[in-house]
Parts: C-alpha cells; structure tokens; sequence
C-alpha cells in the first residue's frame, strides 16, 4: 500500500510540471470527518484533520468549471501509554503513541461562478483513501521519535460529492499583480468508500505472548466538513 501512497506524490509532482502557465486557486482546510453507514458502526469517533485543494483553471462565463486534485488527510482513533523502555531497563520509561490515520486522493471537478463576493459552488471528486495505523515510541522527557511502525494497511477507493460557498475576505486589488482574491472558504462532501479493512482504537491488544490485531471489515464512506481559505493565482507556475 505505501507504493500507492508514492503513486499519488508523483501524480501531484508530475500534474505541476504540466500545468506551467495557466491560471489557478489553492486552498487549505481544516476538516472534521464523521464516520457514516457501515464505517460508522465500527468507528464511533469523529476523525480531525486537513486537506489542501489546487485547481487548474479559473472558470469563465462561458465555462463556469475548474479542475484539479484535492489531498487530505484525516485521524480517526488515538491512544497512548507510558511503557517501560526494556524488560531489562525498567527505570528509563517512553510514551507508546498509536494513530489510526486515513490519507485521501482525489481528481477534483467544480461548478462555479466566475465572480462575486460570495460564490456558491458544486463538486464531484473521485479517488481513493489510505487506511493505516501506526505506533510510534517516543523518549519521555523529550518526546523525541525512537522508533515507529505501522501495524496495519489497506486502500479502499472513493468518490463523491459536495458543495460549499466562498466569501471574498480580502478583495484581489489589494494585493500584487500575480494573487486574486482571498476567500473564506466553507463545504460539506459525502464520499462513498469501498471496503477495506482497517484498524480503530482498541483493536491493538498487546500481550505477555505477543500482539494480536482485531480487524474491522466495511464500506468505508464518510461526511467531511471543512473550513479554511481559498486563493486566487494568476499563472502562478508561469515562465514569463
């Protein structure tokens, strides 16, 4: 699964050494996900996190669309306990931290106005999602990282949709000649996620004999709402 993960990174590197001269926006959200269906009958917690948007074109009249990706990351589960750091080192303690984590991909479509100080706008996203728990041990006094692992993977592929609304909060005119407008930015989306199996909190069980993992198996859909800005470039990449 972790070659999925750099699939994605080169998809995003090899997407901006393309697209050199055109118009564009990105934005950066804070995001709450909250389990639904099947993923919520196993996930009771509200999942935290962000996500970060780039699109490639600012819509027109004529052509009230953009198009880019949309990469986000959520944690849904986390637990923590001091240890001490051997069985034979039992005076020097570490903190055993545990996350249950989703990284999410997405090509991004948007119907949008072109203009106006509060826009209103529709979206489709198609992607996947990268389900893994890990545990990190960290140095009690300083917190700095000894050693990690990750317990457990899987990838589940998602699409969906949503809608939101932009509020211009610092009008384009007011900034140099290569930024737009910056606007608050609020959405909701509904993903629907295919099965995966996947860690929650609790289903690491650490015994005197060793580890044993209890795997959850759903769909994996989600409601996100997120909050954060939005701004407009004027061929940000561009070589001229």
């Amino acid at each position: 699964m972790r070659a999925k993960t750099f699939f994605i990174i080169f998809i995003i590197l090899m997407t901006f050494s393309v697209y050199k001269t055109l118009a564009q926006s990105a934005g950066l959200n804070f995001t709450l996900g909250f389990p639904m269906r099947e993923f919520q009958d196993n996930v009771k917690r509200t999942g935290f996190g962000g996500s970060f948007q780039f699109l490639f074109f600012n819509p027109t009249k004529e052509f009230p669309y953009s198009f880019g990706f949309d990469l986000g990351y959520l944690n849904y589960g986390w637990e923590s306990r001091s240890e001490p750091f051997s069985s034979t080192i039992p005076d020097v303690a570490v903190d055993v931290n545990r996350t249950n984590n989703i990284v999410n991909f997405h090509f991004l479509a948007q119907i949008i106005p072109p203009t106006g100080k509060i826009r209103p706008y529709l979206e489709i996203l198609l992607g996947g999602s990268y389900l893994y728990t890990e545990t990190t041990i960290n140095s009690w006094d300083s917190g700095e990282q000894v050693a990690s692992s990750n317990n457990f993977d899987d990838w589940a592929w998602s699409y969906g949709g949503g809608g939101g609304i932009l509020y211009e909060i610092v009008p384009g005119k007011k900034l140099d000649n290569r930024l737009g407008s910056i606007y608050l930015d609020l959405k909701v989306r509904y993903m629907y996620g295919t099965e995966a199996e996947y860690l929650k909190e609790g289903s690491v069980i650490v015994q005197r004999d060793g580890v044993t993992y209890e795997v959850s198996k759903s769909k994996t859909d989600l409601l996100t709402v997120s909050l954060g800005a939005v701004v407009n470039f004027s061929s940000l990449f561009s070589t001229e």
